[in-house]
């Protein structure tokens, strides 16, 4: 493949067939039970080759197919263990992999954006890519200085490719629903969709990763590469020398392992606002390496990927956010209902049961009501099935409750960073590192 496909009928023909696919799949898997085969074996088999064939094409296709693509993989804890075991290996694979664009096209692109001197500064590139995702890759690279380098390079036509993508899935969100039960498709979609022209801006990217890396510089646990230059489409960072992310401590860390980087991760994605004004937006694991330390000790994690960025109002996350975790903890129901209402959560003339709401919003509290709370995949889809089944009482909350649109992106951040450390399975200190970096969550008194 020389670059990204970017006939939007083709990409469109190729993101439309895959409901077809899993119908007729289901068409095949009926039949082999009329014929004596195991119901849970047929639906094994169809989970698995419906998983390997709507994830090799998001990710062959990159663009906003594999940008959804990797939005959803974060929520992957919270499909039932029947679904999730076929599809968590090409979960997987798409959080960390894509095909590879020519050589050449990276020189191009480099010449067009940084001018035909360019090997003067960038001395040696690495022929084959590192790393390759949604819209770029990454080749190695060494500055003029000495410094090993990240060469981030756009693929041609991933703008069009994204927005093409991300229509497609828009319209084809109830047909591709069934196969993620108690994942809403459609708002997941319009997110990406809504900060796809950001991601698409190295110049934006430049900035927020210069200002995380400049808090970050001295802080003994969390690394962030400097930017070195930046074009249209290309990005020069430092290097982060790094041969694994949070995927493989999914897949095969230690208890240990599991906490260690839990709690760093937590700490980063609520400390970085604090000390930056932004949020870092798309914590799929792919985003978060792993640094072994040379004396054995716990290692450091680099965080990479700074497209998707929340530039909060005020500089840090809104107060009523911590307010109302601890109004909800404390069962303070007039309270905690006249704080949603303040906040435009709860609309006027909306009546709303104080009890079911308190019980709707536990799964944003009760990470915070020990001194270390135990995350797994089978607490996050017992929230899931609590807040998405309509046969559920707290289910009549969700259509009640208006999320204002300040707080989207940090609700889809939250809600994802949680689907990561439940696939973590990690025991974190959530309670002090809250008490710490979000505000209005410490005991006012």
């Amino acid at each position: 493949m020389v670059d990204l496909p970017r006939k939007a009928a083709a990409r469109t023909a190729r993101l439309a067939a895959l409901p077809l696919g899993f119908a007729g799949r289901s068409a095949v898997g009926f039949g082999r039970r009329l014929g004596g085969a195991p119901a849970d074996a047929v639906m094994s088999e169809i989970q698995a080759r419906t998983a390997e064939q709507l994830f090799r094409t998001l990710g062959e296709l990159k663009g906003g197919a594999m940008k959804f693509g990797q939005a959803l993989s974060v929520f992957e804890a919270a499909l039932p263990e029947e679904m999730a075991g076929p599809y968590r290996d090409q979960l997987t694979k798409l959080q960390d992999s894509a095909p590879p664009m020519p050589t050449q096209t990276v020189r191009d692109t480099l010449t067009r954006d940084l001018g035909p001197d360019w090997p003067q500064q960038l001395v040696w590139l690495d022929g084959g890519p590192t790393a390759a995702a949604s819209i770029g890759q990454v080749h190695k690279g060494r500055w003029h200085d000495g410094r090993e380098v990240a060469v981030k390079v756009q693929y041609p036509g991933a703008g069009d490719a994204l927005r093409a993508d991300l229509r497609q899935l828009s319209r084809l969100a109830k047909t591709i629903g069934p196969l993620f039960p108690g994942i809403d498709i459609k708002p997941l979609v319009e997110e990406v969709r809504a900060r796809a022209e950001d991601e698409l801006d190295y110049r934006l990217e430049a900035e927020a990763q210069r200002a995380f890396a400049k808090v970050f510089a001295d802080d003994p646990d969390i690394v962030i590469p400097d930017v070195v230059a930046q074009g249209e489409a290309v990005l020069i960072t430092e290097w982060l020398d790094s041969d694994s992310s949070l995927a493989r401590i999914i897949k095969e860390g230690t208890p240990e392992e599991r906490d260690h980087y839990g709690d760093l991760l937590v700490r980063f994605l609520f400390e970085g606002p604090s000390r930056t004004g932004m949020l870092h937006a798309d914590p799929h694991p792919g985003n978060f390496r792993i640094i072994p330390q040379k004396d054995g000790s716990p290692g450091r994690m680099g965080v990479l990927d700074f497209g998707a960025v929340a530039r909060l109002p005020g500089g840090t996350f809104p107060s009523e956010m911590g307010t109302l975790i601890r109004l909800t903890a404390l069962e303070d129901k007039e309270e905690l209902i006249a704080e949603l209402r303040r906040g435009g959560f709860i609309k006027d003339k909306i009546k709303i049961d104080a009890d079911l709401l308190v019980d709707y919003l536990a799964p944003l509290v009760e990470p915070t009501m020990v001194e270390r709370f135990r995350f797994t995949r089978e607490w996050m889809r017992g929230q899931f099935q609590r807040i998405n089944n309509p046969k559920e009482p707290s289910y009549t909350i969700a259509i009640k409750l208006n999320l204002p649109p300040s707080y989207m992106l940090i609700h889809r951040t939250w809600m994802g960073g949680i689907g990561v450390l439940s696939q973590l399975g990690a025991e974190v200190a959530f309670n002090e590192i809250l008490t710490e970096h979000l505000p209005g969550f410490a005991d006012p008194g």
